[in-house]
């Protein structure tokens, strides 16, 4: 029997159509160290060109970075607005934003704007209580107003480990995030920085593995032998640990951002976002394939330190008289 000529246009459809809506192959995974997943970190007053907003911008886009996880002091307060608008203008995510206390500027900022960075929010010297359990109920009590605010907002809080050596054990933080989560706030993680860990690094595989599911950010540095010293402000690649470290957590399947940090004051920020990111090339060849980087980065010389004036007259000239 010969079909109908409308049914035989449907079957038509039906094949080639079919082929399009199969599944497809499950896309690769992003890659940790792509450029759009990198923020730069501690650019604003640890800059020896002490750019403004929009020199900043320009700087990250001609990096190749989109992301900038926004560090102040008191002089910066003014031009907040200033500093969103010029990243906006060139497509740079202010993925994070130091907040160290209350600061109602931020937030108005952030609200004005609709942006949603992480809130990343440090150990707090005026807790003093010792004994565990308390200890959990007064951080909890201090971080719970700071992620009501950001969850309004549609924002995260960062616990970042920094400034008080309690707050900066990790399991500690998930004990805070956990009696946190009993009280319904859910919008409470974990940035993971390099540079303030002080742990074993053997036991490093473990610990990562605890704090993966409250993992907001992870931000990389340079990493001595002995993690249990504190390395400072290192270009990533250029001392003994980091590069284990880093293979654990891109080992771990982990994909949220990466920051890389500059502060040096006495350093072109530019510059040290750069060493940064060639230390991190260096690390991925590494990881593929060891001993395929070449030299390891070299951390620059730290800033020659000027003597101060003598005011004591020069024995060739003597003491001025006046006129």
């Amino acid at each position: 029997m010969k079909k109908h000529p409308l049914v035989q246009l449907c079957l038509l459809a039906v094949i080639f159509i079919a082929p399009a809506s199969t599944p497809r192959a499950a896309a690769e995974p992003r890659s940790l160290f792509d450029r759009q997943n990198i923020a730069a970190l501690w650019i604003v007053p640890y800059d020896a060109k002490k750019r403004g907003p929009e020199e900043r911008a320009q700087m990250l886009r001609e990096l190749g970075l989109t992301k900038l996880a926004y560090d102040w002091r008191a002089e910066h307060v003014p031009t907040f607005n200033a500093e969103i608008e010029a990243m906006q203008q060139h497509g740079i995510e202010i993925t994070a934003w130091w907040y160290p206390s209350h600061k109602p500027e931020i937030l108005d900022a952030i609200k004005r704007h609709g942006i949603h960075p992480q809130l990343w929010v440090c150990g707090s010297r005026a807790i003093t209580v010792t004994n565990y359990a308390e200890r959990i109920e007064a951080e909890a009590a201090r971080i719970r107003p700071i992620a009501e605010d950001a969850a309004a907002l549609g924002c995260k809080v960062g616990l970042y480990n920094h400034r008080e050596p309690w707050f900066e054990e990790q399991d500690h933080q998930i004990a805070i995030i956990e009696r946190l989560r009993r009280d319904g706030m859910t919008n409470v993680g974990i940035v993971f920085n390099f540079h303030h860990w002080r742990g074993s690094l053997a036991e490093f595989p473990a610990l990562f593995k605890r704090i993966q599911p409250y993992l907001l950010a992870v931000n990389l540095n340079g990493m001595k032998a002995d993690t249990t010293q504190y390395p400072g402000v290192r270009f990533i690649g250029s001392d003994e640990s980091e590069l284990a470290m880093i293979r654990v957590v891109e080992a771990s399947g982990w994909r949220g951002p990466v920051g890389v940090i500059h502060e040096r004051g006495h350093l072109d920020a530019a510059e040290g976002i750069k060493g940064n990111l060639q230390g991190l090339e260096w690390v991925q060849k590494e990881l593929r394939q060891p001993g395929s980087g070449g030299p390891k980065p070299q951390e620059p010389a730290p800033a020659a330190k000027v003597p101060p004036k003598s005011t004591v007259p020069s024995p060739k000239s003597g003491p001025k008289t006046s006129k």
